[in-house]
């Protein structure tokens, strides 16, 4: 993907709308009720956006949604793209670098995993603090875009410590039980072993999904304030592990909703 390509694909959206959206969402698997709660203004299909790649799984919308989020301009992501449908990171991580010249200060970002704290229940919420990156691919390999953001970012700090502390006192004003820990993103499509479980336990991961963070290294490459959070759909610490199908995945994200929606809500009132 090229700067031009970018710049394309960013004119051509707002030809179709005026909207400047101040905050970004992404929205993970089974995790599209939010759009209930926007004022929208304007729903652009994937495929008729310029260069933009198509959802092909099938829990995700494929939608590009502008609108308002208790008052703030937004643009939605309602589906987003893996490394396993296919797609390289350049591709999987275009629409961030989209957004960006589109004008969002605040990159929200939403997944399902699997939980590998055993202290971990089915449909809690983690924000994430930390990850820890197993993809094949980093999005930031190749010629670097320049105008995007230095060659090598610092990624000390990859989710932005206010947000976090917003998000607790959210959780706290709510009765929300809030998690907070470490997402590991791996490849898939497959979900893990046993073995794998512990090996990534072991490394300090709390969660494990297969996006998010190459999402967080390009917006964090063009300083971009990063709020992540994964619903925890399966668990996956020893004893807790069993045979899971994408059905129960998304009935656990269902049922998380509400929390992650008034989470979300109020975190877009409370940014700058």
């Amino acid at each position: 993907m090229t700067s031009a390509q970018i710049q394309e694909a960013s004119n051509f959206l707002k030809s179709k709308c005026d909207l400047v959206p101040e905050v970004g969402i992404i929205l993970g698997t089974g995790l599209g009720a939010l759009v209930n709660d926007i004022e929208i203004q304007e729903i652009i299909p994937y495929e008729k956006i310029p260069h933009f790649p198509v959802s092909t799984v099938e829990t995700h919308s494929g939608k590009l949604i502008f609108g308002k989020l208790s008052g703030k301009p937004v643009v939605v992501m309602q589906g987003r793209f893996h490394y396993y449908e296919g797609y390289n990171m350049k591709e999987v991580t275009f629409p961030v670098r989209v957004m960006k010249l589109l004008g969002i200060k605040y990159l929200f970002v939403s997944n399902a995993a699997g939980g590998l704290d055993p202290e971990y229940e089915t449909s809690d919420l983690m924000v994430i603090n930390d990850h820890i990156n197993l993809q094949y691919e980093n999005p930031l390999t190749g010629p670097n875009l320049d105008d995007f953001g230095v060659r090598f970012p610092d990624m000390s700090e990859p989710y932005d410590l206010e947000l976090i502390s917003l998000a607790h006192e959210i959780s706290n004003a709510h009765q929300i039980n809030l998690k907070e820990g470490v997402y590991v993103s791996v490849p898939g499509p497959n979900l893990e072993t046993k073995a794998e479980y512990k090996y990534l336990r072991i490394i300090g991961a709390d969660a494990v999904g297969m996006s998010t963070v190459p999402e967080v290294i390009v917006a964090r490459q063009m300083e971009i304030p990063v709020f992540a959070v994964s619903v925890i759909t399966d668990l996956c610490s020893p004893g807790k592990v069993k045979k899971i199908t994408i059905q129960e995945v998304i009935a656990a994200a269902a049922k998380a909703e509400p929390n992650l929606t008034k989470l979300i809500k109020e975190l877009v009132v409370k940014v700058n």
